[in-house]
């Protein structure tokens, strides 16, 4: 068993950038996990076994940020020197997060929530696009500022769903 690339990417044979096939990352990721399955191992001395879990735990990892378009950006972003993106200094960007939690807060039922949800995974499309853009083009600046934005929209987007379902569940809060 020879040494496991160091980087997500290479881990999963992808040339590290943004825009990553889902159902290819799945594939790829599927393929791996095989080859690595501890039952193909189960009869080899322990030293070999022990790198053939540790591959898999490496394998596990790699997958679960690739496969998140934050995580990825993010995992990116420190690839490539440029870390903490979560961090909401634009007052741009503070300025909608507070009207979405002020809406958020207000809103009255589920149908008013869904429809926020389907806004912000709009906006989550559109962010997604454009660090595709950002990341392809080497801008850094502009991948981290929609880096912090994807951060947000996500949070945003659990929160609602979880208010969605305690307002479907009679407990408005």
């Amino acid at each position: 068993m020879t040494d496991a690339p160091r980087d997500h990417f290479a881990r999963l044979g992808f040339v590290p950038g943004f825009a990553i096939d889902a159902g290819e990352l799945q594939r790829r990721y599927v393929a791996l996990q095989r080859q690595l399955h501890p039952d193909r191992f189960a009869t080899k001395p322990a030293a070999e076994r022990a790198m053939a879990l540790a591959r898999a735990s490496d394998l596990n990892q790699a997958y679960e940020t690739l496969k998140s378009p934050l995580a990825r950006a993010e995992y990116l972003l420190t690839l490539k020197g440029r870390a903490n993106a979560r961090s909401l200094d634009d007052p741009v960007l503070l300025a909608e997060a507070m009207e979405w939690r002020e809406a958020l807060a207000e809103a009255a039922d589920a149908a008013e929530i869904e429809t926020m949800i389907e806004r912000a995974q709009g906006d989550i499309a559109a962010v997604e696009a454009a660090l595709t853009q950002a990341f392809g083009a080497d801008d850094l600046e502009t991948a981290a500022r929609q880096t912090a934005r994807l951060s947000y929209l996500t949070k945003l987007t659990e929160e609602a769903r979880r208010r969605r379902l305690r307002l479907a569940n009679g407990a408005a809060a």
